[in-house]
């Protein structure tokens, strides 16, 4: 990790913990988990709201609901992302590896070897069912509550990309378009 990210990094969650500082990062994160997620979830909204079309109900709030409780669980998961990250920064400052970057290429290895671990557990193959397929999806979670199912489907989403998105802050200490890139099209 070079010295710009590092600087990145610090900057994101700041020398000292404030509210101020956690809200500035959780909006931040939430904009940025909506852009890169919601295009993924669109077939699952789409077939959300044509779901309740069907059941005569033209009301968009539903919807909106969903999308928000969806959205909500990627917000919280930057809260822990936060902590984790707040947290880090502490433990590294008592050891001298913080100077010289060599924990960078620690988190990095232990990101990579724990991502490549989880794809073969079952939670990541439930996941994935749940995921890709939005029938599926209503099949077995409908209730006629939208906060449930966004809230469902957001913990299903994240319980699919959560190592994906470790292994990225891990290489750059947040979020990376290029590296965001290598990896789709690697």
């Amino acid at each position: 990790m070079g010295s710009a990210e590092r600087s990145a990094l610090a900057e994101m969650i700041g020398t000292e913990f404030t509210l101020g500082g956690l809200g500035v990062f959780l909006a931040g994160w939430t904009v940025m988990m909506g852009a890169m997620m919601l295009p993924s979830a669109a077939p699952m909204i789409l077939t959300f709201a044509a779901v309740q079309a069907r059941r005569n109900r033209n009301d968009a709030l539903p919807t909106w609901t969903f999308v928000a409780y969806y959205i909500l669980v990627w917000a919280y998961a930057g809260l822990v992302v936060y902590v984790f990250l707040y947290a880090g920064r502490d433990v590294l400052h008592h050891f001298d590896w913080y100077q010289n970057a060599a924990w960078a290429r620690f988190a990095l290895g232990s990101a990579l070897t724990l991502a490549g671990l989880y794809q073969f557990t079952p939670l990541k193959r439930l996941c994935l069912r749940r995921c890709r397929s939005p029938l599926a999806f209503f099949k077995r979670h409908w209730r006629d509550d939208s906060f449930e199912l966004g809230v469902w489907h957001g913990l299903y989403c994240l319980g699919c990309c959560w190592a994906l998105f470790g292994v990225m802050i891990a290489a750059t200490g947040m979020m990376s378009l290029l590296i965001q890139v290598a990896i789709r099209y690697l």
